[in-house]
């Protein structure tokens, strides 16, 4: 049976986790100077993992050791082993840790749920890791992960790679430059259909599963189920609570991103959700989050609220915007309102301000973009420093798994003690901060 965590174990566990992570660590990783190449690992190597593979490859200066899928098949690991053949194989990532001396630094691409379990131990070991966003299924895991990667002094990236591009740097300047003056509330949306929600609920029955796919592995940590095709591997996992975090947990690593990045912004001090009940399985199809933040020499007053929108057709109303209607708002983006106007912030397109006849002579200086992929190999041989090291995309999933609780948990203002990891307002928040895991998966902190 899998193991449910207290509240009192919870706490037993933040206190043995800060003790742990206090320890020096035996480190097994090189010492690389500007000339080395950076030895990878990659552990998921489909879907978004294989295009995490390829840019990471593309600097001159990595060399991909080891490769790693739960699923041999040519879409994964197979079409993986044929782009680099001198790489070892593995379907199981501990096996592919036990192989340390091989490596320098890990990829870590899977479902939400595998994050942590696959990092923690990887950053125990000193291997440098890049992770895809949302950085873990849970806030205590994020917690660990932020003390572990400071407490090994390894270099870490989380895969929001937006964040490196050209808009995303342009509209985090505008609002430090004070274009907007200071700013008074921010809406972010993500209004596209959740395509990944096939079912609303469990299916009966199972089938065989393919001889090229290692089922019981690709669990991991979560409650065993039956294997059903289309309905979880490769990609529908999304919908599902044991592996993700949802639409918020999916865009939420991305959208906020700049708004976290240009206003400062620390913990939440209150979350809400306005969502349809949740069954324990699938997650809801649309939802909004009301955040409150501490302000920020950078916002107007002593908070400052953050509203997140989405479903299909989730954004907000037009009027709590004072946008122009000629204009059409994006899919999925933020609208940040100031003191001197508001600030539209596109889902990788170029920022806009508004009112336009008073930005008119405006030119809006864009800064250049970087490489999210290759810098972090450069930053793992000294020739670069992270944006997006777990120091800060910690704290930024975090905040966006809050809102994944309170969607469960529609209706109650939740407040929270992020120093003392206190979640509050219906009685189930405390314990929705941690998870139970599968016997014979538990990972090492518990």
């Amino acid at each position: 049976m899998p193991v449910r965590t207290s509240r009192r174990r919870f706490v037993q566990q933040l206190a043995v986790a800060a003790s742990a992570f206090s320890l020096p660590a035996v480190s097994w990783s090189r010492v690389l100077g500007a000339n080395d190449r950076l030895r990878v690992a990659s552990i998921g190597t489909g879907g978004k993992g294989w295009s995490d593979l390829t840019a990471t490859a593309a600097s001159p200066h990595v060399q991909i050791v080891a490769l790693c899928d739960i699923d041999e098949s040519k879409d994964f690991l197979g079409r993986a082993a044929e782009q680099y053949p001198q790489a070892r194989r593995f379907t199981d990532w501990r096996k592919l840790l036990e192989a340390e001396k091989e490596f320098d630094a890990v990829i870590v691409s899977t479902p939400d749920h595998m994050h942590a379990p696959i990092s923690l131990p990887a950053m125990q070991l000193s291997k440098h890791v890049q992770c895809q966003k949302p950085l873990t299924h849970t806030v205590f895991e994020a917690r660990q992960m932020r003390q572990a990667a400071k407490n090994y002094n390894v270099v870490t990236q989380m895969g929001n790679q937006i964040q490196s591009h050209e808009t995303y740097r342009t509209a985090v300047k505008l609002v430090h430059d004070g274009v907007l003056g200071k700013v008074r509330e921010v809406h972010s949306w993500q209004s596209g259909p959740m395509g990944w929600i096939l079912v609303d609920d469990r299916p009966a029955g199972s089938e065989p599963v393919p001889e090229t796919l290692h089922w019981d592995a690709w669990l991991g940590v979560a409650p065993e189920r039956p294997y059903l095709p289309k309905i979880y591997h490769s990609f529908n996992w999304r919908a599902w609570q044991d592996y993700s975090n949802g639409q918020l947990g999916d865009f939420g690593c991305h959208i906020l991103d700049p708004v976290f990045m240009a206003l400062k912004l620390t913990a939440p001090l209150s979350i809400r959700a306005d969502a349809p009940p949740v069954n324990r399985e699938v997650w809801a199809k649309l939802s909004t989050v009301f955040y409150e933040f501490p302000g920020t020499e950078l916002t107007a007053g002593k908070t400052i609220k953050v509203t997140w929108y989405d479903g299909a057709g989730n954004r907000p109303a037009r009027e709590a915007l004072g946008l122009p209607d000629t204009y059409a708002l994006p899919g999925a983006g933020s609208v940040l309102l100031g003191e001197q106007g508001s600030l539209v912030i596109p889902h990788v397109e170029m920022p806009r301000l508004f009112p336009e006849e008073k930005f008119a002579d405006f030119k809006i200086p864009v800064v250049p973009g970087r490489d999210h992929y290759t810098s972090w190999a450069d930053a793992c041989r000294g020739e670069d420093q992270t944006t997006s090291h777990f120091g800060y995309s910690g704290p930024l999933s975090e905040a966006v798994l809050l809102g994944t609780i309170a969607i469960r948990l529609p209706g109650n203002r939740l407040t929270w003690n992020a120093e003392k990891m206190e979640l509050a307002g219906a009685p189930q928040a405390q314990a929705l901060l941690t998870k139970s895991y599968r016997t014979g998966w538990q990972p090492s902190w518990i």
